[in-house]
């Protein structure tokens, strides 16, 4: 049975068009609406494909608040990955991180660190996820950039070149600054690119503890301790002006999302909010990968190559989210930029995109692209391809 379902779908990917299961049901089962949700802005996004479930003011200006530590810690994360920083970096302390010498850090969560102390990256690094340390923020964006303005310049960098055109980056912790805000959608979008592009600088964000100096503090983020959920990150937020904030992600077999909440009444509520997202996106969606990054979509003829034909297919961006129970009615068809391919061709190169359909409706689109390079062929073979596609063009 399984070898006639694979035959059929390579039957329609040569037509152009892939069926991935049986008929479609005549009537598909409605997804129930998403939970209302007791935040001034919230999103549910799901990892792997980037589609957003749910969302409420998700575009909406708000004080990040300690979610600006999100930022902080790709661009560690970043920097450690680059090798330009180590774990094992000793960090003399400065002045501005000292709490009890800088009026700004007075109040808010600390690590405790005091002037001339020498603190690991390992251990500042912990500071800042886990007991979302201001200070720990300040040694490290000194350590990283050499100021905290330029670090800060960094954090806006980052965000140009992840698309969160509604960010902006003020302090490296994320205490209460004027100009200082970001979206709920932005937020999502920064999470995600933290777990996929530093996923050892993510690794992190489970911990639920972190002892430093004979002092024991615990991860913020109370989900980690739920029992229902797989919880793995990410950040809590939390000041006068901004309310509860969090940013949270959780796994299910195959499945990951990411979840926001803006502007909670209270520390409780963005837990509660949260989990209620997480669950009923669990619930009623699921994440496949119909075309999966090293298997070619559709085999296509290239003119002028010394190869004949070239694998086509979606790259790393072949996951769709689609409700529970759906994967029997999705189809799947493709379309080229241009009539004919001709070489020369670089790998990971667009010629087209692919079009998901779910009972007849549009719902995804991807990149169609080149799995192997198509180097020009030989003047002859050239010459060869010259005449049959002109040939292929008259008889077509």
């Amino acid at each position: 049975m399984t070898s006639l379902i694979f035959a059929a779908i390579r039957r329609w990917a040569a037509a152009g068009a892939l069926l991935l299961a049986a008929a479609p049901m005549a009537h598909a089962e409605q997804t129930p609406a998403a939970p209302e949700i007791d935040a001034k802005a919230w999103i549910l996004m799901d990892f792997a494909s980037g589609k957003v479930l749910a969302e409420g003011n998700a575009d909406a200006k708000l004080d990040p608040a300690s979610l600006t530590k999100i930022m902080t810690s790709y661009v560690v994360g970043q920097a450690i990955k680059s090798g330009k920083i180590r774990l094992t970096d000793m960090v003399t302390i400065g002045k501005d991180a000292w709490a009890t010498g800088n009026p700004a850090l007075r109040g808010s969560s600390v690590m405790f660190l005091k002037p001339g102390d020498r603190v690991s990256v390992e251990d500042l690094n912990k500071g800042v996820i886990i007991q979302s340390g201001n200070d720990a923020c300040i040694a490290l964006a000194e350590h990283v950039a050499g100021s905290q303005d330029a670090f800060i310049g960094l954090m806006n960098s980052y965000a140009g070149k992840l698309g969160l055109t509604d960010t902006m980056f003020k302090t490296v912790h994320g205490l209460d600054a004027p100009g200082q805000y970001s979206t709920a959608r932005d937020m999502a979008r920064l999470g995600q690119a933290l777990i996929r592009d530093v996923p050892d600088e993510y690794a992190v964000h489970k911990e639920k503890e972190f002892t430093f100096n004979n002092i024991r503090q615990l991860n913020r983020n109370r989900l980690l301790w739920s029992s229902s959920l797989n919880v793995d990150g990410m950040k809590t937020g939390t000041t006068a002006g901004a309310g509860y904030n969090l940013v949270a992600s959780a796994t299910q077999d195959n499945m990951r999302l990411v979840s926001v909440v803006l502007g909670t009444k209270t520390d409780g509520i963005r837990f509660r909010e949260s989990q209620k997202l997480l669950t009923w996106g669990f619930r009623f969606y699921e994440t496949v990968t119909p075309v999966k990054p090293d298997t070619p979509f559709v085999s296509q003829r290239v003119w002028y190559g010394d190869a004949k034909e070239v694998n086509l297919g979606a790259g790393d961006s072949g996951a769709v989210t689609i409700p529970r129970g759906q994967m029997k009615n999705l189809k799947a068809s493709y379309t080229l930029n241009s009539k004919q391919l001709t070489a020369p061709l670089k790998k990971g190169q667009v010629v087209g995109t692919i079009d998901f359909q779910l009972n007849g409706k549009s719902i995804e689109q991807r990149p169609l692209v080149v799995m192997e390079a198509v180097n020009k062929g030989g003047f002859f073979s050239r010459l060869v391809d010259f005449v049959l596609m002109k040939f292929h063009g008259w008889f077509s």
